[in-house]
């Protein structure tokens, strides 16, 4: 049984990246009957946003992946890490260092200057037989740990694999600060061991804060978790992704029209595969998710892959779930009576919820211009004539469905020696403004021969546009 977390810091709102991890952190607790749990990490009073915090609260909501436990919060939560730190000043794992920011600023650059890696130099460490400075005035000391001096510090990542790290790569680093606030490292390692995490999935750049972790783990006997640490997604060239490449709010994709099962589809299968399966409903994902099997590699973000997992999710959606989805976009379709028709025609055309809109309002609404390349293609000298004889063959009929409507214009179209686009471009011109339309049967038993009639006659008096 795996217990999971997913600690999003609050200083900007959940990105793509973030929701992987958190996805496959969820997947991988429900596997195994466990629990997934949220920790909010806004120790970072200066920089944190209540609009961030909503934004990643909404976000899960919107994706289906609740915390399995009250959402802890690191702010409320000091009296629990202060205890830490002093049990750690008493039995010697912590002390006190008086070293100012000028003195350790000075030490860095001296240091960089004989081109070594910046390191704290120990000068408040206590060690047998050391005689430490005195204690100054004014100088309110941060908390640093006791870091091993020698040895290695080793563990097993479940994506990486064996992992060492020479025990002097990590100096006796801050745990607290002169105001008492913890810091990162820290508490991390502190709220893991209390929430009972046993598998901690993160991106692999928190790969250089492992070390200092399993330090604190060792200093308070804690249990060390298992580690899987992700390699990143790059943008199709291979670099870091930006914004411009899909690096956004996780609601922004939501306001693009983007369903949730489709946005964590595509997730899944960056860094994770079974063989070349690409469609996963949740309940694949829960029966085949392994963290084990994640990439060593970056993965590459692919906006066409995105889109096509969307068009697929639109299509297999039921009427009354789009119905409700476009409602998010001022489009309110329930009260039509073609209601289900509308649906059908325009989301097998759709990519996105957005684009499935654009079609049902391409329809709905009467155009007010014409396209001007459609227009010059498709309306000729004859086009009018052919138009007016076409209304005389709607008004004639009655109709209610596609069927009814190719029946009586296919030998419409053989009795007026006419070719299937001089026909239908002009008619969608007229309908719709456009020549990309679904099928003009479609299009005209959705409005009704009073509506076609009016919208081809206007076309008709203004001409086209022209």
């Amino acid at each position: 049984m795996a217990i999971t977390r997913f600690a999003p810091s609050p200083t900007g709102y959940l990105h793509i990246g973030g929701l992987r991890t958190a996805l496959y952190s969820y997947l991988w607790a429900k596997k195994t009957n466990g629990e997934f749990k949220l920790r909010i990490e806004d120790t970072d009073l200066a920089r944190n946003s209540e609009d961030a915090v909503r934004a990643i609260l909404e976000a899960f909501e919107w994706v289906g992946m609740p915390s399995d436990c009250v959402i802890e919060y690191q702010s409320k939560r000091t009296d629990i890490y202060k205890k830490y730190i002093d049990l750690m000043i008493e039995n010697g794992t912590a002390y006190k260092c008086y070293m100012s920011k000028d003195e350790l600023q000075s030490l860095r650059d001296k240091q960089e200057a004989n081109k070594e890696t910046p390191r704290y130099d120990g000068t408040w460490r206590p060690e047998d037989g050391k005689v430490l400075p005195s204690v100054p005035e004014n100088v309110e000391p941060v908390i640093r740990i006791k870091a091993p001096v020698d040895g290695v510090i080793e563990f097993i990542d479940g994506v990486k694999g064996n992992m060492k790290f020479d025990a002097n790569q990590v100096d006796d680093f801050v745990i607290a600060r002169g105001n008492g606030m913890p810091t990162y490292n820290f508490v991390v390692a502190i709220d893991d061991h209390l929430m009972g995490i046993s598998d901690v999935i993160r991106g692999d750049d928190h790969l250089s804060n492992t070390p200092k972790q399993i330090v604190v783990y060792n200093a308070l006997g804690f249990t060390i978790p298992k580690f899987y640490h992700i390699p990143m997604i790059n943008n199709p060239q291979g670099k870091k992704l930006s914004k411009r490449d899909g690096a956004m709010d996780v609601m922004e994709y939501k306001n693009l029209g983007y369903l949730p099962e489709a946005i964590l589809n595509f997730l899944v299968r960056l860094g994770w595969s079974n063989g070349d399966q690409e469609i996963f409903s949740m309940d694949e994902m829960l029966t085949l998710f392994d963290p084990n099997n994640i990439n060593k590699s970056a993965s590459a973000y692919n906006t066409e892959k995105l889109n096509w997992l969307n068009a697929h999710y639109i299509k297999n959606s039921s009427n009354s779930r789009l119905s409700k989805e476009l409602e998010h976009f001022d489009c309110s379709i329930d009260g039509h009576d073609k209601k289900e028709m509308i649906l059908d025609l325009c989301k097998d055309r759709a990519n996105s919820i957005v684009e499935l809109k654009n079609n049902i309002e391409n329809i709905l609404t009467s155009p007010n211009e014409y396209e001007t390349a459609g227009v010059k293609k498709f309306i000729k000298e004859n086009t009018v004539t052919v138009l007016e004889k076409y209304i005389e063959l709607l008004q004639n009929n009655c109709f209610h469905i596609q069927s009814d409507i190719e029946n009586i214009t296919k030998p419409f179209i053989n009795d007026n020696n006419l070719k299937f686009p001089e026909l239908f471009q002009p008619i969608r011109i007229s309908l719709t403004g456009g020549t990309q339309a679904p099928s003009v049967y479609d299009i005209i038993a959705i409005l009704g021969a009073d509506e076609s009639i009016k919208r081809i006659q206007e076309a008709i008096k203004k001409d086209f546009g022209r």
